[in-house]
């Protein structure tokens, strides 16, 4: 239940709901913190085929965007398992990266206001193709040491730089999914070499995929009839809620 609220709350914005369960999994779960990111991963493996499948019933695809963000996501999101198991096992300093990921992201979503449709500064503002692939690369690095996938930082990113959420939400998805599968498979790949928490919980990441599963489609299926600035704003300050609670908890 908590993965369908999450994933209905955020689908509308790009967003798998990831980046709300990953304190869910260690603050109520009790699921160790090295632990959490694969199976935040896994999570996106199994919940965002639900959103896409619908995204892809509504004819909103991604295109070409979807393919770059793909490219620059996947080498970032091995670099990132290779980092968080290496450099960031340990709770302490993994809370502060929760912070340092959910307070910049939360206060984007919260206080940026998308210009009306009908307004020219709408228009989105061209970015070379390599420059997004580098900011994509670094996005995965972030998401695969977050458990994110990237999804949830590059959707914000290009929504405030003007693309459409109906663009930019099954684009952001799909590189979600991608680099999710292939988290999923460095850190399975990590643990047989080094600790065996750095493998995901597979009881729990499949739960809380089927509730997002069926949370994405709802969630993509709701897109067209909420107000992109509520959407954003609603899911910004509850990231805010979490970057401030974990930014307390490290410092402490």
């Amino acid at each position: 239940m908590a993965a369908y609220a999450a994933a209905v709350l955020t689908t509308p914005a790009g967003i798998s709901g990831a980046v709300l369960l990953l304190p869910f999994q260690v603050s109520v779960l009790d699921t160790p913190s090295l632990a959490a990111t694969p199976t935040n991963l896994l999570y996106n493996v199994v919940a965002t085929p639900g959103a896409l499948y619908r995204y892809w019933r509504q004819q909103q695809t991604g295109g070409r965007l979807a393919l770059v963000l793909i490219a620059g996501t996947l080498p970032g999101v091995i670099a990132g398992a290779v980092i968080r198991v290496e450099l960031l096992p340990g709770p302490r300093l993994f809370d502060l990266v929760i912070a340092a990921v959910s307070l910049p992201l939360g206060a984007w979503l919260a206080l940026t206001r998308p210009a009306p449709p009908e307004d020219p500064k709408r228009q989105a503002r061209p970015i070379p193709v390599p420059v997004l692939v580098a900011l994509a690369a670094a996005v995965g690095c972030a998401g695969g040491i977050y458990g994110i996938g990237g999804g949830a930082l590059l959707a914000p990113i290009l929504i405030g730089l003007g693309r459409r959420p109906s663009e930019v939400a099954p684009a952001a998805l799909a590189a979600t999914f991608v680099t999710s599968v292939v988290g999923v498979l460095s850190f399975t790949i990590l643990s047989a070499h080094g600790p065996g928490a750095a493998a995901p919980d597979w009881p729990t990441g499949i739960a809380l995929g089927l509730g997002g599963l069926a949370g994405g489609y709802t969630g993509a299926r709701l897109q067209s009839r909420l107000p992109d600035a509520m959407i954003r704003r609603l899911v910004g300050v509850v990231i805010l809620g979490i970057g401030i609670f974990y930014l307390w908890s490290g410092l402490a």
